[in-house]
Formats: C-alpha cells, sequence, structure tokens
C-alpha cells in the first residue's frame, strides 16, 4: 500500500491544525481558571493581574507556579472558618463565671463549689432557682421575699375603675 505523500501532507496538516487548536484552547481556558480562582482567592488587584499574567505568558510553567503561589484556602473558606472562630469564642464568653473566684461555674448552681460565693437564689413560692438580681419569679410572678415593691402605677384609664370600687365597698 503506497501513500500518496501529498494525502501524508494533508493528513499531517490537519492534525497539526487540530494540535495548534487544542493548545490554544487549553492556554486560554487555563488563563481563565486562574483569573476566577484568583478572584475567589483574593482581594488584592496586584495578585489577581500577576496570577494571570504568569499563567498567560509561561503557559504550563505557569500554571504550576501559581498552582504553587496561590492562597490555600478561599476567601469564602476564610470567613467560614472566621465565623466557627467567633461562635467558638461566643460560647466561651457566653459561659457562667464565678463574680467570686472567676472560675467556670455552671449555669444550674446555686452556689460555687469553690469559693462558696452564691450565684441564685430559690423561689419561696415555686422552688425554681432564679438569678439574684431579679425581683420577680419568672415561672410563677411571685415577688421574691426582702425585694422592695413598688406602688401600683394607676393610669387615668383605670381611675375611675378604682373610685367605683371605693364608692361601693362604703356604703
Amino acid at each position: 500500500m503506497n501513500l500518496d505523500p501529498a494525502v501524508l501532507k494533508q493528513i499531517t496538516l490537519i492534525a497539526t491544525g487540530f494540535s495548534v487548536a487544542f493548545l490554544a484552547a487549553l492556554w486560554l481556558s487555563l488563563i481563565f481558571w486562574a483569573a476566577r480562582d484568583i478572584r475567589t482567592r483574593s482581594r488584592d488587584p496586584f495578585m489577581r493581574v500577576l496570577a494571570v499574567v504568569v499563567v498567560a505568558l509561561l503557559f504550563l510553567p505557569g500554571i504550576l507556579i501559581y498552582l504553587i503561589l496561590r492562597p490555600a484556602k478561599t476567601l469564602e473558606e476564610e470567613y467560614q472558618h472566621s465565623l466557627e472562630e467567633e461562635a467558638l469564642l461566643q460560647s466561651i464568653e457566653d459561659s457562667a463565671i464565678c463574680p467570686g473566684c472567676n472560675r467556670r461555674v455552671n449555669q444550674e448552681w446555686i452556689a460555687c463549689p469553690g469559693c462558696h460565693t452564691r450565684l441564685k437564689k430559690t423561689c419561696q413560692n415555686c422552688g425554681k432557682i432564679i438569678d439574684l438580681p431579679w425581683n420577680l419569679c419568672p415561672y410563677c410572678a411571685t415577688p421574691v421575699a426582702g425585694m422592695r415593691k413598688e406602688a401600683p402605677v394607676v393610669t387615668e384609664e383605670l381611675q375611675p375603675l378604682l373610685d367605683d370600687e371605693e364608692f361601693q365597698s362604703h356604703p
């Protein structure tokens, strides 16, 4: 079987054309990929331009250099990480601390086991644990013993009702 040199030249020309087109498409796609990737990893405009230029000028070695030098985490990953850290710090800050000895105490403890500082009190009516500064039990609405009771405030709308009750109670 004899191959005509013109056909062989034609096949070589087509294969070379496809190879060049493939390499050009690969080169452009790597440039676009690097541009999108660096946008998700850095806000620095110089870093963004530098990454695209390195990939555009050096092609495959450029993409290797970019992969080595690019930031390890995306901006979204860094944001999520900072949120996790903030949540952990918040949970640490939210834990109760004894005002007497600054040790961590359980929210339900009435007294600190380390320094015996009173942390909570119990309601005389329902027996539930309430915070020391509270003047009223939030569970049964009973005023706490020993706390000053404030005089009720009578609004103008309620004054006629009180006058009627006094009138009816004194015939």
